[in-house]
């Protein structure tokens, strides 16, 4: 057989999608499957002939004995007139009247002439030509693809986006959480891969064999999703961020065991609000209760006001996020306090700050350089990517520390 091939160059599955549109537009039932096996038989068997190709094409794509005068007809229509590569003293000839604009194809590449068209797609099918421009009243437009957008708006800082643009990545961020940190809980359940012995189980089933333990039974411990808990500075200087900040804690109050908190003087529970499902109104309403919003800063009062609420058992075990630029008015040596105490109760805290963004960002505020020490991470929260990041950081928290 010889080395040379008609199609070398082409694209094959070009090719054979070109030539069953031009059968099924003659009437001949050409499905995927057909299509599939053209574009697997030329790989295999490379057509060297005419012969070949045109045999090729009619064992996988005709199915009816009635359909082969249509097939011959389009297969004529279409190798009558395009110049095979086999002939280097071929040229393209014109194209004949007798054929219509929606049967014509395009030529091999590499073989230009003033009748090629198609910009480079071999064996393309010509599209027939609905309207002139001129008598066209619709405008030809690209569709955008929604992840792209998303994102382009992902790295956009908070500040230059719109309450709808916020609204959407809101729920990108929600759907972010596939993945979430687990704890181990005392409970247990059977598993033949666990690596404990449940004895009362044991002995039970030995009943069955003369009260040999002849089938150990294994138990292992059962994971329960570990609890996040969030605070968020909404003071004067993180008036940029608050918005976006509600969003995720919005979408950890939604699909997480978590606990969501609002301070700026003072400490303001926003779970059960932030929890409903419109997400317009769960900001409005979030906002409206948070009255101190958009004033001072008093990190270590709200943190000490949380450790002694009921709600602070809930800290113990806890992956609690603080998102906060650092400025306190409280002093270094009460953050510095609150923080020990905070650590010691929780399994990880990060700390996000919008500031550190920033290339060469360093710590130079006292209060932030003081709560450093005891945070597991510092990460950046200037865009919804960062964000994202901060929710990756959080699925990675369930090995221990």
């Amino acid at each position: 057989m010889s080395t040379s091939t008609i199609l070398r160059g082409v694209d094959r599955a070009a090719f054979a999608v070109a030539l069953g549109t031009r059968l099924r537009a003659r009437g001949i039932q050409v499905g995927l499957t057909g299509i599939e096996d053209y574009v697997r038989a030329l790989v295999a068997v490379p057509p060297d002939s005419r012969s070949r190709l045109y045999w090729t094409a009619r064992i996988t794509l005709v199915r009816h004995q009635s359909e082969l005068a249509a097939f011959d007809a389009v297969f004529n229509a279409v190798f009558d007139e395009a110049v095979l590569p086999l002939d280097p003293n071929a040229r393209r000839s014109p194209l004949g009247g007798g054929q219509s604009d929606g049967e014509r194809f395009v030529g091999v590449p590499g073989l230009s002439g003033p009748e090629q068209h198609g910009a480079g797609l071999p064996w393309a099918t010509l599209p027939s030509v609905i309207a002139d421009a001129e008598d066209s009243d619709s405008l030809g437009t690209i569709p955008e693809r929604f992840p792209s957008r998303l994102m382009a708006l992902a790295e956009v800082p908070f500040e230059e986006l719109n309450p709808q643009q916020m609204e959407v990545l809101g729920k990108w961020l929600a759907s972010t959480m596939s993945t979430w940190p687990t704890r181990r809980s005392r409970r247990l359940k059977i598993d033949r891969a666990g690596h404990r012995v449940a004895l009362r189980a044991t002995i039970a089933r030995s009943r069955r064999t003369g009260w040999e333990a002849v089938e150990l039974v294994h138990v292992r411990a059962v994971r329960k999703s570990r609890r996040v808990i969030m605070l968020c500075d909404v003071s004067q200087s993180m008036q940029a961020q608050a918005a976006a900040y509600l969003h995720l804690m919005r979408a950890l109050a939604l699909t997480a065991d978590a606990e969501v908190f609002a301070f700026a003087t003072t400490l303001t529970r926003l779970t059960t609000i932030l929890g409903q499902r419109s997400t317009e109104s769960a900001i409005e309403q979030a906002s409206a209760k948070v009255l101190d919003r958009f004033g001072g800063t008093r990190i270590a009062t709200n943190v000490r006001a949380l450790l002694t609420s009921h709600h602070g058992g809930q800290l113990r075990g806890a992956i609690v996020i603080i998102a906060s630029d650092g400025w306190d008015s409280d002093t270094v040596e009460q953050l510095a306090a609150a923080m020990a105490r905070l650590r010691r109760r929780a399994f990880r805290v990060i700390w996000i700050n919008p500031r550190a963004a920033a290339p060469g960002f360093e710590p130079r505020v006292a209060t932030m350089a003081a709560a450093l020490p005891y945070c597991d991470a510092l990460l950046p929260a200037n865009n919804f990517q960062s964000l994202a990041e901060v929710i990756m950081e959080i699925s990675r928290c369930s090995s221990p520390r």
